[in-house]
């Protein structure tokens, strides 16, 4: 009994501090405590929840007949809208506070929400190696059951909760790009139902035109109900070396070469300063030597990028065999590094034992529980961008991100774009090589101003033929906008299924211009 009445003390002690400070107050000067005491606890809860049901539903085999079901109602809840006259745009009745993207869309309140639940894995396909599955499946679902029986995604993105549907209609990256590409290149199919309640699959061969011009358009063309998508063979560990690279120059040579290697399965890199990284190369195995197994996704284990780090101080090359799910979920119980911002004692060893097993919070209760002010303050004095520009402008593009904006660490990842159509392909006819440059935390440039300092780093992705993420908060006018995605296909495809009158054009959605 005597836990749980120093538990009811603390709480009440906590109430009566909350009341006395004000709620803001505690949720923007001490958001450690809300965090730890209420968010950590509710973040595990969901996720028992998530991964308990995803399993249930493909072990009864109850996902493929419901699933039909559910798109018959997603049509009907179209049809239904155009018989009462299209008055406004459409949109999943998804809340704005559940995806991972830190902006919530106002479009949410004046939209007609049409209710999308689908988010079971529907089949795995060994034999076609394909595993199709609904668009609110997360990457922590796909890689408990894919590596349950051996099998992966060619690209797996970082964060368990970045769903299916996100990364089509957006974008997703892993280490292992510069092989695959980004995550629609693995991508075979799609199901959507369109405008008119129709249901349609597109395929590279049929209804090519929609097949590509989905990625990047944020649901502004269809509604996903399904993806096929390649799986390949697993093998139980990573066998990952780190390089400590000092020098701009020979960090971006050193990258530009092992990111060229095929034998490399995952290349990443970690910037520290601008001429401090740990260039990390990995392949899958199923050998280990059990000395150097390093299960660096326990909970009581140091955050990835902090023991990244550790062989820059030291100045020593590494070699680790990491189990293949850690790796994938790497930087996920510290969000990258943003959690440090959040919990600034995340990472002390006796937090980490103690509670490092409700790590991470989810993004999504983050993003629920923050409020105006916090919101407000975040867009001003944090950034949180990944820019994609080619490979041979790396150093240039290091350089511009140190001028504008000085965040630090910054993440590295290199991907192959091919030569297809859509709103994102290379300058010329063949693929290129090109680096994810993820910059996520405080701005340390003096005077830092988001919209001004985002708009001259936006202005440099442009002039190199460069692109931003769109989950992120883009400056960029109209034309600007255009400048930087090839829209051609896009705007011939609303018009030619009826989109103009049933959902927001891409720059409308995401862009603050014209949110604002």
């Amino acid at each position: 009994m005597e836990p749980a009445v120093s538990l009811a003390v603390c709480a009440l002690l906590f109430l009566l501090w909350v009341r006395v400070k004000g709620l803001e107050f505690v949720l923007i000067h001490q958001r450690w405590v809300f965090v730890c005491l209420f968010l950590l606890p509710l973040s595990l809860i969901f996720d028992i929840y998530y991964y308990v049901r995803a399993w249930v539903v493909f072990k009864l085999n109850s996902a493929p007949r419901l699933h039909e079901q559910r798109v018959r109602d997603i049509q009907k809840q179209v049809r239904e809208w155009k018989e009462q006259g299209s008055k406004t745009f459409m949109c999943t009745g998804r809340p704005g506070w559940l995806t991972v993207s830190l902006r919530v869309g106002k479009y949410k309140k004046t939209h007609k929400n049409i209710m999308i639940n689908l988010m079971d894995i529907l089949e795995v396909d060994t034999k076609k190696q394909i595993v199709r599955v609904e668009p609110l499946v997360s990457m922590g679902q796909v890689t408990a059951l894919l590596n349950s029986i051996g099998w992966t995604l060619p690209v797996l993105p970082e964060l368990d909760d970045l769903t299916v549907g996100g990364l089509i209609m957006g974008t997703g990256i892993e280490s292992s790009s510069h092989k695959y590409g980004l995550f629609q290149h693995i991508c075979t199919a799609y199901e959507l139902v369109l405008a008119d309640g129709s249901f349609v699959r597109c395929t590279p061969s049929e209804n090519s035109d929609l097949f590509y011009a989905v990625p990047w358009s944020c649901g502004t063309l269809g509604f996903l109900v399904a993806a096929e998508i390649r799986i390949i063979p697993a093998k139980k560990y990573v066998k990952l070396r780190f390089q400590p690279v000092r020098g701009l120059e020979t960090i971006c040579e050193k990258f530009t070469h092992e990111s060229q290697r095929p034998e490399n399965h995952f290349v990443e890199g970690l910037l520290y300063s601008l001429d401090e990284a740990v260039i990390m190369t990995g392949v899958m195995t199923d050998d280990v030597e059990p000395s150097k197994l390093n299960s660096i996704g326990n909970y009581y284990k140091p955050w990835f990028f902090k023991h990244v780090e550790n062989y820059l101080k030291t100045n020593r090359e590494g070699l680790e065999y990491i189990p293949l799910r850690h790796y994938y979920h790497r930087h996920t119980r510290s969000i990258f590094w943003e959690l440090q911002d959040i919990i600034p004692f995340g990472n002390n060893p006796i937090f980490r034992y103690l509670f490092g097993w409700m790590v991470p919070p989810k993004i999504s209760l983050l993003k629920l529980t923050q409020g105006e002010t916090l919101r407000k303050l975040y867009e001003q004095h944090h950034v949180v961008q990944d820019m994609l520009v080619p490979m041979k402008c790396l150093s240039q593009a290091l350089h511009t991100f140190q001028n504008d904006i000085h965040v630090y660490p910054i993440w590295l990842c290199p991907f192959i774009l091919p030569s297809q159509p859509g709103l994102v392909h290379p300058k010329g006819d063949e693929a290129e090589l090109y680096v994810d440059i993820g910059a996520y935390g405080e701005p340390r440039v003096k005077h830092f101003e988001a919209r001004s300092c985002m708009r001259q780093l936006e202005k440099f992705v442009r002039s190199v033929h460069g692109f931003q993420m769109l989950y992120a908060d883009c400056y960029m006018n109209r034309e600007e906008f255009w400048e930087m995605f090839d829209g051609s296909l896009y705007h011939k495809l609303r018009k030619q299924l009826g989109c103009q009158d049933a959902f927001p054009e891409v720059y409308d959605k995401i862009c603050k211009a014209a949110r604002h």
